[in-house]
């Protein structure tokens, strides 16, 4: 079995988190517990004949199987703590809102900024604020309660340059009224019509609002400056909404969200400039510290905030504290962060970004392998990532998004060096204030990603359809590939 494939502990255990979190989220802890109980058993049993194989039993096949039953054991066991971390942490990251009031009565909310306002569709503002109180006031009473929860809030939209200014942290009090949540039942979303602010960010945050409205603010009167701040902090207020629908329908939509793509860019840039005065690894040190201070500045993304776990899991392993395997790093990432921000687990962008990547390190090297010597190398190795993407998330997007579009994967090939090519210009400019180029480089942009939008995607009506055929496209070609490499290593007869 391929090393990509072997189920070790910290693999398992992940397996189990992921089963738990999103299909087993709603198991009773009782049943949880019989889980654990028989699991220990099973443990304990399968040691001990493990040992009674190794020091009893001389026959090596008794050994090797004491050795494997002690290994799958050890896998179960993981695997059922796995499912205990995944349904705690689910439960963990859903929204409780609590009111002291009745809901259908109030008028006020206080709470904090926990997120950066962002501007929607006709200019208001949206963002998730963390209830502190709450209030029912009419002409004839007026009563004030505590409250809790998380609660998206719909601000209007001239009160976009005061939320920008005073920005995460900020503690706000609102009037409006509550509404059903369209998106989760049980849940409430608030329309506020005023905006008051109660207490300003703490300094640190008042710094960081500080510089990212410095850079909104030049970048504002460039053709290509909404793109550039999308690209390097994921700010999108201003870009262009008919672009955002063109990267979209051309299956490039991951482009303008922070992932790994962008911190691999900021991550080799830091790389060049100081492996070579630091070293190796004290160089991979520094550049940890200056991802995390990144990642505080562009604001809790899970895409982005996964890939940073990477890295810092990535130099943790250079460093000779965990091994260098790509799936149990991604495992180990997945673990941590569910535990740390468990609400993340259930966004759109955690669940394709994880997805996407496990494509990339479980398909995109079967493929790599059937193909090498077939294509040059520097376009099947984007191509063999590519598609690995694709097929991991195909079903997930069909179910979310209704329709697939597989151009993305090829557009993807030319799309990907230019977006790296303006991040790096646009870094250029933001520090010499030079970018002349970035001009022609976003028209070409726009010009692609256009004419690759109006390629029909497949619709998914069936979503069940997309997921089954991504499956087996994926057994497939790991089935092939092992093939491929056992006739490849199969020794030829001598000819005499």
């Amino acid at each position: 079995m391929k090393n990509y494939l072997r189920p070790t502990p910290v693999f398992c255990t992940a397996a189990g988190a992921v089963i738990g979190f999103y299909f087993l989220h709603s198991l009773m802890f009782a049943s949880l517990l019989v889980f654990m109980s028989t699991a220990i058993i099973l443990l304990m049993l399968v040691f001990s004949f493990s040992y009674f194989c190794r020091y009893a039993a001389r026959i090596d096949y008794r050994f090797k199987l004491g050795r494997r039953l002690k290994l799958v054991s050890i896998c179960v066991f993981v695997f059922v703590c796995g499912l205990a971390i995944g349904i705690s942490a689910a439960n963990a990251g859903l929204s409780r809102q609590k009111f002291a009031v009745l809901p259908e009565k109030i008028t006020a909310i206080e709470g904090v900024l926990l997120e950066d306002p962002r501007i929607i569709s006709g200019g208001n503002v949206m963002a998730l604020v963390s209830l502190r109180k709450c209030a029912s006031i009419s002409p004839n009473s007026s009563v004030r309660a505590t409250s809790s929860g998380r609660i998206t809030v719909f601000f209007p939209a001239q009160s976009a340059e005061k939320l920008r200014e005073f920005g995460r942290g900020a503690s706000v009090y609102s009037e409006g009224m509550l509404r059903p949540s369209p998106t989760a039942e049980g849940e409430w979303t608030f329309s506020a019509n005023t905006i008051f602010v109660v207490k300003p960010a703490p300094p640190v945050e008042r710094m960081r609002t500080g510089i990212r409205i410095k850079l909104i603010e030049k970048a504002d009167s460039k053709e290509w400056g909404a793109l550039a701040l999308a690209l390097l902090l994921g700010i999108k207020d201003n870009l262009d909404s008919d672009l955002s629908d063109m990267y979209r329908k051309a299956g490039c939509s991951y482009i303008l969200a922070l992932s790994g793509m962008h911190l691999a860019v900021l991550a080799a840039i830091i790389a060049f400039l100081l492996k070579p005065l630091l070293g190796l690894k004290p160089a991979s040190i520094a550049g940890a510290v200056i991802i995390c201070l990144y990642c505080f500045l562009t604001g809790p993304m899970p895409s982005l905030n996964r890939a940073a776990l990477m890295y810092i899991l990535g130099v943790v392993a250079i460093l000779g504290f965990l091994p260098k395997q790509p799936m149990a790093i991604l495992s180990l990432s997945f673990l941590i962060q569910i535990i740390i921000t468990p609400a993340a687990g259930h966004t759109i962008s955690f669940i394709l970004s994880y997805a996407a990547l496990a494509g990339i390190f479980v398909i995109g090297q079967p493929f790599y392998e059937l193909l090498a010597g077939k294509i040059p190398d520097f376009l099947l190795q984007p191509l063999s990532a590519s598609c690995g993407a694709f097929l991991a998330t195909a079903g997930i997007t069909g179910f979310l998004f209704g329709y697939i579009a597989p151009i993305g994967i090829l557009v993807g090939l030319v799309l990907v060096p230019l977006t790296t090519l303006y991040m790096i210009l646009s870094l250029v400019w933001l520090v010499l204030d030079f970018g002349w180029l970035l001009s022609p480089l976003y028209r070409v942009k726009e010009w692609l990603v256009g004419l690759a939008a109006k390629v029909p995607a497949i619709s998914a009506d069936k979503p069940v359809v997309i997921l089954v055929v991504s499956i087996i496209a994926i057994v497939l070609i790991i089935v092939l590939e092992n093939k491929f490499t056992k006739d490849r290593l199969k020794p030829e007869p001598f000819l005499w």
